[in-house]
């Protein structure tokens, strides 16, 4: 193992970690919104769900 492919494999776990910090991010948001939704009428949610309608899919 040389020093590149210890450079290159540190490079390749911090691009996961940034994606995987990303993800929950989003996950968590995602969560939020609809938490604080629920409370209320439900009609604020549904724009969001058109201008994105991929990321309630996974949550749910």
């Amino acid at each position: 193992m040389g020093k590149r492919d210890r450079r290159q494999s540190m490079k390749m776990r911090r691009r996961k970690a940034q994606a995987a910090k990303k993800e929950r991010a989003k996950r968590s948001k995602l969560s939020r919104a609809t938490t604080e939704v629920a409370g209320k009428a439900k009609k604020p949610r549904a724009p969001k769900s058109a201008a994105a309608p991929a990321t309630p899919a996974p949550a749910s």
